[in-house]
């Protein structure tokens, strides 16, 4: 009997995979229009009361996306002001709605992956997952990979698309 072969494993390629460095935390958007005067109107003295009195540890350990959904124009400092209440409790906290935090999130990700170990390698980054990995997160992985690695590919060790290849 002929034995079975596993080339893809003998192939010394490596696969990354963005799915395995998903962050299992809850993602909440705090929309600031709660805490403002019917709505749209910031009264200084009202929204630093509200605040006050709000229950932040909600945002315990959690990723926080602020926007306003309604068309208050808002300054600076209330912005500022959310964020020192949020900061002892949340992980992450950005201005701008969920897709735009999990792409954030996904930015702090890769920045702390080590390269080192596919140094010369011949990587396929994984294309298919379950969790929501933003398009920008791929992109900062090339970024970040292309310099180090002998070649690029993605999609999974049967199909993979080649994205480069180290010139000789």
């Amino acid at each position: 009997m002929n034995e079975i072969i596993n080339k893809v494993s003998n192939s010394g390629l490596m696969t990354l995979d963005l799915e395995d460095y998903y962050p299992s935390e809850n993602r909440v958007q705090f929309d600031i229009k709660e805490f403002l005067f019917e709505e749209i109107f910031l009264k200084e003295k009202d929204f630093r009361e509200k605040l006050k009195n709000h229950d932040w540890e909600l945002y315990n350990n959690t990723y926080v996306a602020m926007v306003c959904s309604s068309d208050a124009i808002l300054p600076s400092w209330a912005f500022m002001l959310i964020t020192s209440y949020l900061q002892p409790y949340a992980k992450l906290i950005v201005l701008g709605d969920l897709k735009f935090l999990e792409s954030s999130i996904y930015t702090r990700i890769i920045e702390n992956i080590e390269v080192k170990e596919f140094e010369n390698k011949k990587v396929i980054i994984k294309g298919c997952s379950n969790k929501p990995i933003p398009e920008n997160a791929y992109i900062q992985l090339i970024t970040k990979l292309k310099p180090v690695v002998s070649s690029l590919m993605f999609g999974e060790a049967c199909s993979t698309v080649p994205l480069y290849k180290k010139p000789k």
